[in-house]
C-alpha cells in the first residue's frame, strides 16, 4: 500500500491535499477558511502548476459543493475545467446546478457550463444549453425554459412552461428575470410578455403581481382581477386589485397589512362603479386590528361599513346581513374578567331600520371569581353597565312591528353575586348548594309605555345532589350514568321591564342545570322549579364513545315568560334529549331535540363531521317551530351540507349547499373541482344563490384561478404525475 502524503498549496490556489487514503484515491481537506477541499480517487499534478482530479471528484468550499467525473485546475489561470455530469450546490442548499461541462474560476462564483439546468428549491427548474455563472451572484441562461412540473421520458412537454430568449437567476435578491417571456400549455403558446419578474420558490414576499383570476355573475358579468403585491418594509404590505367585468363594473379592492411591536392592522375594502346602481359610488371597509397593551390588556378593533344593502354579495365579499363594528378593551386572567367596549351595529336586511335598531351599544364588565374562606366554595361577583341609543326619536313602535318603541334608548347597571359550594355524601353522592342575587338599575327614554327610572332585585337559590355511577364490562368499556336532581327557588311574579337581550332562549344540555337561562340581562327566570336529568356515556377500548342526556323542568307554576318553541313554556317543559357519537376515525355525530310527550317536536337539530382518506363531509339540519317571542314568524327546516371529495390524488371535488323544506327550495348551491400536482393548481367553481329581496336578487357566480407552483406563490404542491412507461 502507498503511504499517505500531505501535499500544501498556498492561499492562491485554494487547495489544501492533506492524505492519500487509499490505491487509487486521494484527499485533500482544508485546515483555513480561505481554502478548499478536494476529494477523488486519483489526483495527479502536471508540470509546477496543473492539478488534475480523476473519479468521483467532490470539492467543498465556503459551503458550496461541486461533484464532478473529472476536474482539472490551472493555478496559473485560477479556474477549473471540469467533466460532468457535475453537481454545483450552493451554500444554502436552495440552488442546484446540474450541467455536462464547465470552465469555472476557482471559488466557483463565475464561468460557463454547458447543457446546464437550475434547480430552485427542490422545485422550480432553469434549462438551458448554455449557462453562466457571474460574480456568485446571477446565474443566465440563454435561450431557456423554466417549468416545476414533472418531466417524462415518452411525454417530454411539461404540462407548463415559460420559454424565454434570457433568464436572469439573481440569487442574492431571490427574483427571476425573463426576457421575451413566452407561456405555454401543454407546450401550446398561450401568452408572450417582453419583460417579466417573478419571485424564486425560496422567496415568501416580494413586490410583483399575483396570478390573476377569472369571475363571472349574473349580475356584473365577465370579469378579471389582477392583484399587485408592493412590500413597504418587513412588516407592512400593500395588495391592490384591479377588477373589471364586461357589464361596466370597474373596481379597485385593496388591503393594508402591517406587524406593529405590539400588534397587528390590517385595512381591506374596495371602491365599485358598475350597472347594478349606476348613479351611485359603491364601496366597503373592514378594517381588523389586535394589540397589546400594558398590564395585561388587550385592544382589538373591528371596523365594518358599506354603502349598500347588496354589494357584499353583488361581489362576493361576505354574506353578512348584519355588520358588527367595535372597539374593545380587555384583560382575562384565571379569576378575573374586565371589558370596556362600544359596538356600532348596520343592518343589511331588507325590513330593518337603521334608525330603530340599537345603532350604538356602550358597555363596561367586572367579573371575578373567588373563594369565601370559613363559608368555602367559591364565589363570584359581576358589576356590568349598558347603554344602546337609537337614532330614531319616535316614542311609538312603528311599520317594523317588533314591539319595541323606534326610539327607545336604554342605559343599565347591573349587579350580580353568586355562590356555589359541594360535598361529597356517603354511597358516592356529591351535594351541592348554590344561589344568587342580581340587582338591576334602568333609565329607559324615547319610549311612551317603559319611559323613566325603574329597578330590579331578583334572587334564586338550590340544591343539587349528583349520584355518579360507573361501571366497566367484561369487554373493556367504561359506563358512567350520572342522574341529576336540582330543586330551585325563585322569586315568582311577573317581568315589568322591556326585554331586548333575552328573547332568544336555547334550552340544551349548557344550561340544563342553571339558575337563570336567559342569555342576557333583560329577563330573569322565576319562580319555583326542578331540573330532573340523567346522563350516560359510554368510553369504549376501540377508541369510541357515546353520550346521551335526557332533561325536564317541572314548575309550581307557569311564568308565562318563554314561548312555544323554547320548550320550556308551561309548568312542565318539554323533554330534553341530546345524544353525541365520537369515532376514533374522526367521524362526530352530535343531535339534540326538544319535544312534549306526544313526540311533537319544537326544535331539532343535528349535525355530522365525517373524515376519511377521500371524503370530508360536513352536514347539518335544523328544525324550530314559529315563534314571534324569538322574532321567528315562520318555521325553519332546512339543511345544509360541505363535502370534499378526493376523486384522484390530483383531483378534488367540492360541493355544498343549503335547502329550505318549508319553501321547498334551495337557498345556495355550489359545486367545484380542483386539480393540484406538482407544479400547477386550478380552482374551478360554480354558485348560486336563490334568494331574493327588494335590494338582492338571486344570482349564479362562476370562478377560475390557476397559480403556478414555484414562483414563491405558497400553495402547497400536490401529488407529482406518474411517468408510465
Amino acid at each position: 500500500m502507498r503511504r499517505p502524503a500531505l501535499i500544501r498549496w498556498s492561499a492562491a490556489c485554494l487547495f489544501v491535499l492533506t492524505s492519500l487514503l487509499a490505491p487509487a484515491q486521494a484527499q485533500v481537506q482544508a485546515e483555513a477558511q480561505d481554502r478548499a477541499s478536494l476529494i477523488a480517487d486519483s489526483l495527479q499534478i502536471t508540470g509546477d502548476n496543473r492539478l488534475v482530479a480523476d473519479g468521483a471528484v467532490e470539492i467543498f468550499y465556503q459551503g458550496r459543493r461541486l461533484r464532478a467525473t473529472r476536474l482539472v485546475y490551472d493555478q496559473a489561470a485560477d479556474r477549473l475545467e471540469i467533466s460532468g455530469p457535475l453537481v454545483l450546490t450552493d451554500s444554502d442548499g436552495a440552488a442546484i446546478i446540474l450541467a455536462s461541462q464547465a470552465d469555472l474560476a476557482a471559488d466557483l462564483s463565475e464561468g460557463v457550463l454547458e447543457s446546464a439546468r437550475l434547480v430552485l428549491n427542490q422545485q422550480l427548474q432553469l434549462a438551458s444549453n448554455r449557462m453562466t455563472r457571474v460574480g456568485g451572484r446571477y446565474t443566465e441562461l440563454d435561450r431557456s425554459v423554466a417549468s416545476s412540473c414533472q418531466i417524462c421520458a415518452h411525454n417530454p412537454t411539461p404540462l407548463w412552461e415559460i420559454r424565454a430568449r434570457r433568464i436572469v437567476h439573481d440569487q442574492q435578491e431571490r427574483q427571476i428575470y425573463f426576457d421575451h417571456a413566452q407561456l405555454r400549455f401543454g407546450g401550446v403558446p398561450v401568452f408572450y410578455i417582453p419583460r417579466l419578474r417573478m419571485p424564486d420558490p425560496s422567496l415568501t414576499r416580494t413586490s410583483g403581481f399575483l396570478m390573476p383570476s377569472l369571475r363571472t355573475t349574473s349580475g356584473l358579468g365577465t370579469g378579471l382581477k389582477l392583484p399587485y403585491f408592493l412590500t413597504l418594509g418587513p412588516s407592512r404590505d400593500l395588495t391592490l386589485t384591479p377588477y373589471l367585468s364586461t357589464k361596466s363594473g370597474r373596481t379597485l379592492e385593496f388591503r393594508y397589512r402591517e406587524a406593529l411591536s405590539r400588534g397587528d392592522l390590517e385595512v381591506e375594502g374596495a371602491i365599485s362603479r358598475d350597472d347594478l346602481l349606476p348613479d351611485d359610488l359603491r364601496g366597503y371597509l373592514f378594517v381588523r386590528g389586535a394589540f397589546d397593551l400594558a398590564q395585561g390588556y388587550t385592544l382589538t378593533i373591528n371596523t365594518q361599513a358599506v354603502t349598500d344593502n347588496a354589494y357584499l354579495l353583488d361581489y362576493g365579499v361576505s354574506d353578512a346581513d348584519r355588520l358588527d363594528s367595535r372597539v374593545e378593551i380587555a384583560r382575562t386572567r384565571r379569576n378575573e374578567h374586565i371589558s370596556g367596549r362600544i359596538i356600532s351595529f348596520q343592518t343589511l336586511r331588507d325590513g330593518e331600520d337603521n334608525s330603530t335598531i340599537p345603532s350604538v351599544i356602550a358597555d363596561l364588565t367586572f367579573h371575578r371569581r373567588f373563594s369565601l374562606g370559613a363559608l368555602g366554595g367559591e364565589g363570584g361577583l359581576r358589576l356590568q353597565t349598558h347603554s344602546q341609543w337609537r337614532t330614531s326619536d319616535a316614542l311609538l313602535d312603528g311599520p317594523d312591528d317588533d314591539s319595541i318603541a323606534d326610539g327607545r334608548d336604554t342605559s343599565r347597571l347591573s349587579l350580580r353575586l353568586d355562590w356555589r359550594r359541594s360535598w361529597i355524601l356517603p354511597l358516592g353522592l356529591e351535594g351541592t348548594v348554590l344561589g344568587e342575587v342580581t340587582a338591576d338599575a334602568y333609565n329607559i327614554r324615547q319610549d311612551a309605555g317603559f319611559a323613566g327610572r325603574t329597578s330590579r332585585l331578583h334572587s334564586a337559590a338550590g340544591v343539587e345532589l349528583r349520584w355518579p355511577w360507573v361501571a366497566t364490562a367484561a369487554s373493556g368499556a367504561s359506563h358512567v350514568i350520572e342522574p341529576v336532581v336540582q330543586l330551585i327557588w325563585a322569586e315568582g311574579g311577573t317581568e315589568t321591564l322591556p326585554n331586548e337581550d333575552s328573547t332568544l332562549v336555547e334550552f340544551d344540555e349548557g344550561n340544563m342545570y342553571s339558575l337563570n337561562r336567559f342569555p342576557g340581562s333583560d329577563a330573569v327566570e322565576r319562580g319555583a322549579r326542578a331540573n330532573v336529568g340523567l346522563g350516560w356515556t359510554r368510553y369504549d377500548p376501540a377508541g369510541w364513545s357515546l353520550g346521551v342526556t335526557v332533561g325536564r323542568v317541572f314548575r309550581t307554576s307557569d311564568p308565562a315568560q318563554f314561548g312555544v318553541a323554547s320548550g320550556l313554556d308551561g309548568k312542565t317543559s318539554d323533554w330534553l334529549a341530546g345524544a353525541q357519537i365520537s369515532l376514533s376515525n374522526g367521524t362526530l355525530l352530535t343531535t339534540r331535540a326538544i319535544f312534549d310527550d306526544a313526540f311533537t317536536f319544537s326544535k331539532a337539530e343535528a349535525r355530522l363531521d365525517l373524515k376519511r382518506d377521500k371524503l370530508d363531509l360536513s352536514t347539518g339540519y335544523v328544525f324550530a317551530v314559529a315563534d314571534p317571542l324569538e322574532n321567528r314568524p315562520d318555521p325553519i327546516r332546512e339543511v345544509t351540507f360541505a363535502a370534499q371529495y378526493k376523486i384522484t390524488p390530483n383531483w378534488t371535488g367540492k360541493a355544498a349547499g343549503r335547502y329550505n323544506f318549508v319553501d321547498q327550495r334551495g337557498t345556495t348551491a355550489a359545486l367545484g373541482v380542483e386539480f393540484r400536482n406538482e407544479c400547477m393548481r386550478v380552482d374551478l367553481s360554480l354558485s348560486r344563490r336563490f334568494t331574493s329581496s327588494t335590494t338582492v336578487k338571486p344570482t349564479t357566480d362562476f370562478g377560475l384561478s390557476v397559480d403556478l407552483i414555484g414562483f414563491g406563490s405558497g400553495v402547497v404542491a400536490g401529488p407529482a404525475r406518474t411517468c408510465r412507461r
